[in-house]
């Protein structure tokens, strides 16, 4: 008999004579002559209660169906008298898959701190919270999928192995098939000579540049993958492994990626909150009680915009003490962004029109020769969700900024012939996938939306 997932079960519009049903215990409550097992598969948040009567053939077994243990249970699903709850199971057949001791088991009926979970992150998706939130990040990662194939764009994948640093910020984990020791570098040369690929090379920090060379033959592309940073940082914020949704437009300008950047946001904000309504609610209940009120406002107002130069006066006009000083020229940090978003305007804003020097070469530059046509999209309680720009479509001005900004122009010869052969302005932008998740739960740290996180020293799992 094929099981049928409690989601299904609890979903019934009519009662059966027969099914069967597995699943985690998470309470087990005795009374005289039958118990009550709360079950729990996965598929949602809510529980099936089982009724398992001292006639069952197999009941002696009860005294190790205890929480944690996995069983299958056979039996009719029938209405029940509880509050709260459609349907419920009574069994005529209990069977025990996988026993749990209740000494040990971890996850015990009581409240665990985050802390103590990421310990445990092998059992945490057992949990109500991060059972919701991985299910929530699936219903995501599939909205994102749907909104770029309803717009006609192509899903590219692009490598996780690279010789090109895109970011140009040097913190890229090196990959090397060369001995851990002993390896003495040649007297003409490089020690990568010798290594695998001949030359150096790291794990991708972006897909962006090759995702640009695939838009300049297909128009409208996207890639959703894992990206990683070298980056010793240990904030809630940053993780060395992490995915990044970056689409690339031919044919398009700073404008047009600010529209599709607002767009997809209120998309995926919107499909999530008609489609894991259960799971937003237990973040809306314990996590974030401003949640629902956040979201609805990122459905419903249209984001704000403003330049970089004016940004940086409405700091400046700000009455708070800053901990990073504000000065034109600075990269904003996440205090000034949350401000912006969260204070001034109460709603995502979308800033443009950056210096020239804290952004990367790739950035096209505008006629004032100091900025460049790049734009982040702020969100409360984030910061920087998304950030992107025009690219550099001119072969001259692209080369200029390459060399200005110390890298060398040949590691980049397939990147600079689409500035050769048919150049057309273009444009793009990288969404922190978790950043995403965080928004729409209210997890505050990104070691708790993404199931095994990858931080400074923790490589565990």
């Amino acid at each position: 008999m094929r099981r049928t997932p409690i989601v299904d079960a609890l979903q019934a519009e009519e009662a059966s004579k027969e099914i069967k049903i597995c699943g985690w215990v998470r309470t087990r409550r005795d009374a005289k002559g039958f118990s009550f097992l709360e079950l729990n598969d996965g598929s949602c948040l809510k529980n099936l209660q089982a009724i398992v009567d001292e006639a069952v053939p197999t009941y002696e077994i009860i005294k190790d169906v205890t929480t944690g243990a996995a069983v299958e249970v056979l039996g009719e699903l029938v209405p029940s008298p509880g509050k709260g709850q459609k349907w419920e199971v009574r069994v005529t057949k209990l069977a025990l898959l996988g026993s749990a001791d209740a000494d040990d088991f971890p996850l015990q009926k009581k409240r665990h701190s985050d802390e103590f979970l990421r310990q445990i992150a092998h059992l945490r998706p057992r949990t109500n919270k991060y059972g919701a939130a991985f299910r929530i990040r699936s219903e995501a990662a599939f909205a994102v999928h749907k909104f770029y194939r309803d717009k006609g764009f192509f899903n590219v994948h692009t490598p996780i192995l690279t010789g090109s640093d895109c970011e140009g910020a040097g913190e890229m984990f090196r990959v090397s098939t060369l001995p851990a020791t002993g390896v003495e570098a040649p007297k003409e040369g490089s020690v990568f000579d010798n290594d695998f690929f001949g030359r150096e090379a790291n794990l991708t920090v972006s897909g962006q540049l090759e995702a640009e060379l695939l838009a300049m033959g297909l128009g409208k592309v996207y890639t959703f993958g894992p990206t990683f940073r070298a980056e010793n940082s240990n904030t809630p914020r940053h993780a060395a492994e992490f995915w990044m949704i970056e689409p690339e437009v031919a044919f398009a300008d700073n404008v047009d990626n600010m529209d599709l950047a607002e767009e997809m946001t209120k998309y995926v904000v919107k499909h999530i909150l008609e489609n894991c309504a259960d799971d937003i609610e237990l973040f809306a209940k314990f996590v974030d009680k401003e949640l629902m009120g956040r979201l609805e406002n990122i459905i419903n107002e249209p984001f704000a915009r403003v330049s970089y130069t004016e940004a940086v006066d409405l700091l400046l006009a700000a009455k708070k003490k800053w901990e990073f000083p504000v000065e034109w020229g600075i990269d904003l940090q996440t205090e000034h962004e949350r401000y912006l978003a969260e204070e001034h305007f109460k709603k995502p804003v979308i800033v443009y029109d950056y210096p020239k020097d804290i952004k990367a070469f790739y950035m096209r530059l505008n006629d004032d020769g100091k900025t460049v046509a790049a734009m982040d999209v702020l969100v409360p309680r984030i910061g920087e969700l998304i950030g992107g720009s025009q690219r550099e479509e001119r072969m001259d001005v692209l080369l200029e900024r390459i060399n200005e900004m110390g890298q060398n122009p040949e590691d980049y010869w397939w990147y600079t012939d689409l500035r050769r052969f048919g150049s057309v302005p273009h444009a793009g932008f990288g969404m922190g996938f978790e950043r995403l998740l965080m928004l729409v739960t209210g997890i505050t740290n990104i070691r708790d939306v993404i199931p095994f996180p990858r931080t400074p020293q923790h490589i565990e799992f």
